[in-house]
């Protein structure tokens, strides 16, 4: 149990983290480009979705930070396939290919990130079909891409008030130090990766949820606040109720990057549901907040709440909505 300090000690960590400040990048460079929540296709999900008769072409991209390429190669190259297979999960897809950029200094730098490529790629079942490359440069760098498909969509933008946040996270993994990422895949058989992923698909396409996201940076309360601005809804979250593995400490918890967790807004007659069908698979899940009418994403625990955002007065990733509205 929390007592009063330890709570406003966690919320005022997670109201300055960096991942926090990185997601407000989003809303300028969206802003820059002319791009909203009302373009045709809105900015904001964790994909773009493309309409494709009576379904959607996913299409995603993910780029990784150069001391996180410098300092653990292999994985981020592995980290290339599983977060992006992660985003189009969260919007109820399958995927159907990746293609990657890969900057390095010669050959044998670039050696183990294309190793993790490769052996991602094969452990979930994806091809990679292409890409880019550039083997004389003075840093190592990797963006990869995704192209999927969804017949029923989760987004960013169908969270409803009177709904209640699932969080679903696999805890059978490990910190991979010196980031805060919780790394639960790479030593897991590959026929559970992709079982895992496809809950997702599987639960859109029952009509269990229509709104998700993938817990990113900014962890799971960042990536609340992301789905909560998408919306304009508000989210309170319990932080005691999050699956959290033992021991460890809970505000590096609450900003962690799992390598499986989601969020998803469910109706209350389908919480036993979508939670049964996450344990029926070993990851625990469960409801850790409330959605309802609002601006704000808070934090509770104990009777204690703290705002750890409020879009009213700062807008997150949708600046470019705001300001039009």
């Amino acid at each position: 149990m929390l007592d009063g300090r330890a709570f406003a000690a966690i919320a005022a960590t997670l109201t300055a983290s960096r991942s926090m400040a990185g997601k407000a990048d989003i809303g300028r460079v969206a802003e820059a480009l002319g791009l909203s929540a009302a373009s045709a296709v809105p900015v904001g999900d964790d994909c773009a979705a493309i309409p494709d008769g009576d379904e959607y072409l996913l299409l995603a991209i993910e780029g990784f930070m150069n001391e996180f390429v410098a300092g653990d190669p292999w994985f981020a190259g592995w980290c290339g396939i599983m977060v992006n297979l992660s985003d189009i999960a969260a919007m109820g897809g399958r995927p159907i290919a990746v293609v990657d950029a890969l900057w390095a200094k010669g050959e044998v730098e670039a050696e183990p990130v294309l190793r993790g490529l490769r052996d991602a790629s094969a452990s979930y079942g994806v091809p990679i079909v292409g890409g880019h490359s550039n083997l004389r440069t003075d840093r190592g760098q990797l963006s990869v891409a995704v192209l999927g498909r969804a017949k029923r969509l989760l987004t960013s933008f169908d969270a409803r008030p009177g709904q209640s946040l699932i969080a679903a996270i696999d805890l059978r993994g490990r910190y991979r130090d010196p980031f805060s990422n919780w790394e639960a895949a790479t030593d897991a058989p590959a026929s559970r990766l992709r079982g895992d992923l496809d809950l997702l698909p599987q639960i859109a396409e029952a009509g269990l949820s229509r709104a998700g996201k993938d817990i990113s940076q900014g962890g799971l309360v960042g990536t609340a606040a992301m789905l909560a601005e998408c919306s304009r809804v508000a989210i309170d979250i319990d932080i005691a109720a999050c699956p959290r593995p033992e021991g460890v400490d809970l505000a590096r918890w609450l900003l962690s990057f799992p390598s499986f967790g989601h969020i998803l807004a469910v109706d209350p007659p389908d919480v036993v549901a979508v939670t049964q069908m996450f344990a029926a698979r070993g990851i625990a899940s469960a409801a850790v907040g409330r959605i309802a009418e609002g601006s704000a994403v808070t934090v509770s625990h104990a009777g204690d709440r703290a705002t750890i955002w409020d879009f009213a007065t700062s807008p997150l990733i949708t600046a470019a909505d705001r300001q039009a509205a």
